[in-house]
């Protein structure tokens, strides 16, 4: 198997290193990872693209190189560039340090990633770790996504429907924050929302009197409704959440056939 692995947390991240554990143990010995991340840290960029200026790329070693641009940015210049002629059998985004379960899915440089890759044809996932009081303080708070990685993949892989429709799926997983011996297993789930829960900014002056705004998350330890991803994390299960690039608010179409 060839992997393609990228994240949002950049090059030197200690969950790409996790993850590219995970994609050795799911490439094999006669299989190939390669990297292809970001230069400097994008957690925020979504599904960004650098359309309007160019990106260099720098090669680090065999199979591993850095963008100076977003994940998104760094799958097109792996599948298009880098790689050309050798398409990756998967593309794994993360693993990120924190939760994109819930909102922050709709943020996410992670995610991003993973889209991209769904958008050119290929099977994508991004992995994400929870923080929480429960995995902190461990020596390795990926623990959990380390652990059990790259089995959820496999078993993901294998039950995975097949594609029909015009955005191919794309999946969202997200570890408990727990040690990986409290997971208690794999929830599928829906995307949830916090209640009560927004990002905001927050103003603050520069020594020298100029305003600077800092945006803040809000509480990750609140829970989403019963079936949802960040339920499902807080009560110690691995969420694997189906998504597509499909922003269609399907439930609406009927209700506006008035305006036709």
């Amino acid at each position: 198997m060839r992997i393609l692995v990228t994240n949002d947390d950049g090059i030197s991240a200690p969950g790409l290193k996790v993850l590219e554990r995970i994609a050795a143990d799911l490439a094999g010995p006669e299989g190939e990872v390669w990297t292809v991340a970001p230069a400097f840290e994008q957690s925020g960029v979504g599904h960004c693209i650098s359309y309007t200026h160019p990106s260099m790329i720098s090669e680090l070693g065999p199979r591993r190189f850095a963008t100076e641009g977003s994940p998104a940015d760094c799958v097109l210049a792996a599948l298009h560039v880098v790689m050309k002629g050798c398409v990756p059998d998967l593309v794994l985004s993360g693993v990120n340090r924190g939760n994109n379960s819930a909102e922050n899915a709709l943020y996410s440089g992670t995610l991003g990633g993973a889209m991209e890759g769904a958008l050119q044809g290929l099977p994508a996932m991004a992995l994400s770790q929870y923080y929480g009081p429960g995995n902190r303080g461990l020596d390795n708070p990926f623990e959990a996504a380390e652990i059990h990685g790259a089995d959820v993949i496999r078993r993901l892989l294998a039950c995975s429907p097949p594609e029909r429709g015009d955005y191919r799926l794309f999946y969202n997983i997200n570890f408990p924050p727990v040690a990986a011996d409290a997971v208690k297993g794999v929830k599928v789930t829906r995307q949830g929302c916090r209640p009560g829960t927004r990002f905001s900014a927050e103003e603050q002056l520069s020594p020298n009197g100029r305003r600077y705004m800092w945006i803040m998350g809000g509480d990750q330890q609140v829970s989403t409704a019963p079936g949802t991803d960040a339920e499902a994390n807080l009560a110690g299960h691995i969420s694997v959440t189906p998504m597509r690039a499909d922003l269609t608010a399907h439930d609406a179409l009927e209700a506006l056939r008035a305006l036709e």
